[in-house]
């Protein structure tokens, strides 16, 4: 029996999962209030906090932390990667930690690293955002420096595309799905053979709007919004990244007090609403058309999909493409769980992550020879007399320290016996 601790970090929240083997033993959410957030600076200001909080979470529930074979966390934004399971090395912690785009799952793999560090096992991310298996001439926009970049939520939807693909005994690799994740942020994605080969981003605003995100934006209103004063960068980027959607518009990113004031006869709550799923609609026709409409079924998965005014929303405007089959919620533990469980059995091989700007990988776990970023690494994130709102600094002193340039990941002199 092989035992896992699962960790998600969320904007809001932190949920962990204990598994024996397939069997979940604990899962549980750690809510953050908005005044615990609001004294970090960063988010990777709150690593510290976060890990001790499960920490304490594991003792409470009377869990032996030793007793855990192996640690995964929610992959981050770090470099684009293709689908599968990675273990945390130095490289992908150096990108989490200085990633282009601060978000909590960024903390998924360095929690899962720290922690597993202390009890000497392995740790690992599977299936994170940046999952990249777009094809060419997808990746091209209008303008040269302004690319198609694929951002998603990979996890939850690979993971209900292969329980689709179990449920009707026909191999991922020979289906063509659409599939759809309505949650804070929304992604449409077509699935092609197994690989994704395009999708919307739910990150950087191109696609369906939704509780929290703007979606595509018309360019040019957004272009005099952004000289128009009124804004300063950071507040356009909260703007769309967590201001947009129902948020802008109604003033809430609660989809059932939404569907409760148009239960009330709240009319433009009920304009806004059905605007957001005619968005959504939109984007998986474009994935029907990216899959030459040949489409096998249409999954729609997340929190969202509990609700079936929402999905009738959505599956009046798309019903003639494919058969329409809804997974509410997301099990992102559990997917997480089972990815760390093939691992350790031997089905699946973990892979190696190399930053894009280091041709000379060394991992965390290999004594084989002195490293200075291991000491580094160490010696910046885990001692409990640093606070959590001091690690970046001390990260920092340490990268001046060993002459790494920042944000390059670049090496200084370092021992090689």
């Amino acid at each position: 029996m092989y035992r896992i601790l699962a960790i998600n970090p969320g904007s809001t929240s932190t949920k962990i999962a204990v598994y024996d083997d397939d069997q979940p033993i604990l899962t549980t959410s750690l809510g953050h209030k908005p005044e615990d957030l609001a004294r970090f600076a960063t988010v990777p200001d709150q690593f510290e906090w976060r890990k001790d909080l499960i920490e304490e979470t594991l003792a409470k529930h009377d869990i032996d932390i030793k007793s855990i074979n192996a640690v995964i966390g929610r992959g981050g934004v770090s470099k684009p990667v293709e689908s599968g399971v990675y273990e945390v090395n130095d490289d992908m912690a150096h990108d989490l930690i200085y990633a282009r785009v601060q978000h909590a799952s960024n903390l998924g793999g360095l929690i899962a690293r720290e922690i597993a560090r202390e009890i000497g096992v392995k740790a690992y991310i599977a299936d994170p955002v940046v999952v990249d298996e777009m094809i060419p001439y997808a990746r091209i926009s209008g303008v040269p420096e302004l690319p198609r970049e694929s951002v998603f939520h990979a996890l939850n939807q690979k993971a209900i595309a292969r329980l689709f693909a179990k449920e009707n005994g026909t191999p991922y690799e020979e289906l063509n799905l659409i599939v759809c994740h309505l949650g804070g942020g929304i992604t449409a994605s077509a699935h092609r053979r197994g690989r994704v080969m395009d999708t919307t981003n739910a990150l950087d605003g191109c696609g369906p709007f939704s509780p929290e995100r703007s979606g595509s934006l018309p360019p040019g209103p957004l272009i005099k919004l952004c000289f128009s004063g009124k804004y300063t960068e950071d507040q356009l980027h909260r703007l769309v990244h967590g201001g947009g959607g129902l948020m802008a518009h109604l003033g809430t990113t609660s989809v059932p007090e939404v569907l409760e004031r148009i239960d009330n006869g709240d009319l433009h709550a009920m304009l806004v609403l059905r605007a957001m799923c005619y968005t959504v609609a939109k984007a998986i026709g474009t994935m029907a058309i990216a899959l030459k409409g040949d489409v096998d079924a249409i999954l729609i998965t997340g929190g969202m999909a509990h609700s079936k005014r929402i999905t009738d929303f959505i599956a009046e405007h798309v019903d003639f493409i494919a058969p329409i089959y809804v997974y509410p919620g997301e099990n992102e533990l559990k997917s997480l769980a089972e990815n760390a469980l093939a691992v350790l059995r031997g089905e699946r091989q973990a892979k190696l992550y190399v930053s894009e700007d280091n041709e000379d990988p060394v991992n965390i776990n290999d004594t084989s020879r002195p490293s200075k970023l291991r000491e580094w690494l160490h010696a910046a994130i885990t001692p409990k007399n640093i606070r959590a709102n001091a690690t970046m600094t001390a990260v920092r002193q340490y990268l001046r320290k060993f002459n790494i340039s920042r944000p390059k990941f670049r090496f200084g002199q370092r021992d090689r016996d």
